[in-house]
């Protein structure tokens, strides 16, 4: 489903200097000058402090950093479908999905024009890393909160998995809890500050 891009599952620490290291990998790997687009969508119930203080993060993180970059305030049902806000993401070669509610973050944006356009991203040879909730998404399901069922459908990028990010704060806790409600489901943890990266 991937086609030409690439998708990095980050466990934590999105724009942290703790990341440093990651994301010049994941800007080497885009195979041209790097053109990002950081999403705060997942904090978008948060308000707009929460909204502006991930959008900060990201610039002032990948500026750092050397990439041309732009905070895209994706934040409802109404902005993942507005034209001008989307067409950023359609001029972008990598798109950065910050943490918050995963459960949110996939209702704002399935079936909306946005999606569309971070998959094209993926399907034109892009790379769109998640963080946290951002990670979760592209899983088959991801569990409720706080309590964990029933588990919830999502964009099945990764089919059969239940994508736990934070892993190396929460996983000895959290993965004896989880396992046996998630059936067949493969349960994938990742650490923070570290990126599981697939492409092809």
């Amino acid at each position: 489903m991937l086609t030409n891009g690439t998708l990095a599952l980050v466990g934590s620490g999105e724009y942290l200097p703790g990341m440093d290291l990651v994301d010049w990998l994941l800007l080497d790997r885009v195979g041209g000058p790097p053109r990002v687009v950081c999403l705060p969508t997942a904090a978008g119930a948060e308000g707009p402090e929460s909204i502006g203080k991930w959008s900060r993060m990201g610039v002032e993180h990948f500026t750092r950093l050397g990439a041309r970059v732009e905070a895209v305030e994706i934040v409802n049902r109404k902005t993942a479908d507005d034209e001008s806000l989307v067409d950023k993401i359609r001029s972008a070669n990598f798109v950065y999905l910050s943490g918050g509610d995963p459960n949110y973050l996939h209702k704002t944006l399935k079936d909306s024009k946005a999606w569309d356009a971070i998959t094209g991203v993926l399907a034109n040879g892009g790379m769109v890393a998640g963080c946290s909730a951002g990670a979760m998404i592209w899983g088959e399901k991801i569990p409720s909160f706080p309590t964990i069922l029933p588990l919830r459908k999502v964009f099945n990028y990764l089919p059969g998995t239940l994508i736990v990010p934070h892993f190396d704060e929460f996983g000895e806790r959290w993965g004896p809890m989880i396992k046996p409600l998630i059936g067949d489901l493969t349960l994938l943890g990742v650490d923070g500050y570290t990126a599981l990266v697939c492409s092809d």
